[in-house]
């Protein structure tokens, strides 16, 4: 049998006296380590399983937008909404489902959808895209002044052509000819302030509503 000598011994029972002094706390400490290892480890698996969720319900809100399927997209955009609401499938979810029930004719709920993401959203373009479809699908029904008080604060320098285009038929509809005059000219401004693609077609397109007014 293995005999310790004085020092091993020594060590031994300062070992021992600082382990019933210290023991339980170091105890503690691991129990605290190993629950949160596996606490994180639950909360990315949970995260993943989140997400994988999303973008399921996500793509199933696309399939229905491209066949055309209004009703599908809504459920399944209201699902989306209503399970994962912080995530940016649910926004995207939102626009996509807005344009395919203003398509189908179903305003109340592409206004609905819109109003969600313009209310939920902190990113400041999106906000102001859904601003802009939001004032469209008014105009459609004939709100023309909740439409212009929609598009009344101003947007993204990227989005101001769309704003004055959409201000200008808003106020033409509504036969204040000069103001209306007055936003597509500003749009044409913007547009040719800022070029992008598709600009020379937006320009012309506005040019023929100016001259229709100018008639």
């Amino acid at each position: 049998m293995a005999v310790y000598d004085l020092e091993e011994q020594e060590q031994i029972s300062q070992i021992k006296a600082w382990w019933e002094q210290y023991g339980k706390y170091v105890t503690a400490l691991a129990v605290t380590a190993a629950v949160a290892s596996v606490g994180w480890q639950g909360f990315q698996w949970y995260q993943n399983k989140q997400a994988n969720e999303a973008g399921g319900l996500y793509f199933a809100v696309q399939r229905a937008v491209e066949d055309g399927d209004a009703a599908r997209a809504r459920e399944a955009t209201g699902q989306i909404i209503e399970r994962h609401g912080k995530s940016a499938y649910a926004e995207m979810a939102a626009l996509m489902s807005a344009s395919a029930q203003f398509a189908a004719g179903d305003f109340r709920n592409a206004r609905a959808h819109l109003e969600w993401l313009r209310t939920t959203t902190q990113d400041p373009v999106l906000r102001d895209i859904a601003r802009l479809r939001l004032a469209t699908v008014m105009l459609a029904e004939g709100a023309h002044a909740e439409a212009l008080a929609q598009i009344e604060a101003a947007p993204a320098p990227s989005l101001a052509a769309r704003f004055a285009d959409l201000r200008g038929d808003i106020l033409a509809e509504q036969g204040q000819v000069e103001q209306a005059a007055t936003a597509y000219r500003a749009a044409i401004d913007a547009l040719a302030a800022q070029p992008t693609d598709g600009a020379d077609t937006l320009i012309d397109v506005i040019r023929v509503k100016l001259e229709s007014l100018e008639a």
